[in-house]
């Protein structure tokens, strides 16, 4: 049976490292009402297989389809995100400028099985959900059967 599995190239931190930094992540948010370390975070993946296809869901909210760039190369399907926030508040008595850049990349190893020009991505309500279609050999060859036990 062929599987996706994550790719750890691209996490920012082991988990030593987290707990080694956490107390000033955790200060740092405090200060910033939890924007300060947005950029670090890498989002959450769910990975399901179903009969045709399997389905690869992530969790950005606060995103625009159009900050996303899907590539894949070889037998890897790499999901990237950017994005740029400015804003500028004036007042009579004062002028607030605020910049906010937030990024990340996730990579993937995907199975020969996977019919690569049919790759569909969608997003809607903060979740980038992609559908990896299986190739029909994979198809055929996915089919379940019960062995006998002697």
């Amino acid at each position: 049976m062929s599987s996706l599995s994550l790719n750890k190239r691209t996490a920012s931190h082991p988990s030593v490292f987290d707990d080694f930094f956490k107390p000033w992540k955790e200060w740092m948010n405090n200060l910033y009402d939890g924007r300060a370390f947005t950029a670090l975070t890498i989002p959450a993946a769910n990975v399901t297989e179903e009969k045709d296809s399997y389905k690869l869901s992530l969790a950005v909210p606060g995103m625009k389809k159009d900050d996303f760039k899907i590539n894949v190369e070889g037998n890897v399907l790499t999901i990237s995100a950017e994005k740029e926030e400015e804003k500028e508040e004036k007042n009579a008595r004062y002028s607030r400028q605020e910049f906010n850049y937030s990024s990340f990349s996730r990579s993937f190893s995907i199975p020969e099985t996977i019919n690569k020009d049919k790759i569909e991505a969608h997003y809607e309500d903060g979740m980038l959900k992609l559908k990896l279609p299986k190739n029909e050999d994979a198809k055929k060859n996915g089919k379940s059967m019960q062995i006998a036990v002697k």
